[in-house]
C-alpha cells in the first residue's frame, strides 16, 4: 500500500485515479488542481508515489516534477498524459519521471506505473 498524492487540473481525473488507487488499497494523501500546489502538497504530504498531470494551468507537470525532484530528488512521480504528447513524456521521463500513463486511464496501467515508481 502507498500513499499517494494526485494531481490533476480535471477533478473528474483526480476522482478517476483516486477511485482506482484506493479500490486496490492505496492510500490518497492529498489531491492537488496545478503544478504550483503540487509542489506545495508534496512537502506537506510527503507521499509514496505522485501522479502528475503533464498539462495543467499556473505550472505545468514537467514544471512541478522538476521543482518537486529539485527539493526531494527520491520523489517517486508518475506522469499523466493524452494521447499524442509524445515529446512531452519523453522531457518528463528524462526530468526525473519514474513512469507515464496515457488518458484515458485503464485501471491495470494506472496500477503498474504506481507499483514500478515504487520499485
Amino acid at each position: 500500500m502507498a500513499r499517494i498524492l494526485v494531481v490533476d487540473d480535471a477533478a473528474f481525473m483526480r476522482m478517476m485515479v483516486s477511485n482506482i488507487l484506493t479500490q486496490n488499497g492505496h492510500e490518497v494523501v492529498g489531491e492537488a488542481e496545478n503544478g504550483a500546489q503540487a509542489v506545495t502538497k508534496y512537502a506537506e504530504l510527503k507521499p509514496d508515489v505522485t501522479t502528475m498531470d503533464i498539462t495543467m494551468p499556473e505550472q505545468d507537470g514537467i514544471a512541478a516534477l522538476k521543482a518537486i525532484l529539485a527539493n526531494d530528488p527520491a520523489a517517486k512521480i508518475v506522469m499523466c498524459s493524452a494521447l499524442g504528447q509524445e515529446a512531452k513524456v519523453i522531457e518528463s521521463i528524462r526530468s526525473g519521471a519514474k513512469d507515464f500513463v496515457v488518458k484515458p486511464f485503464q485501471q491495470d496501467r494506472v496500477l503498474s506505473a504506481v507499483a514500478k515508481a515504487l520499485g
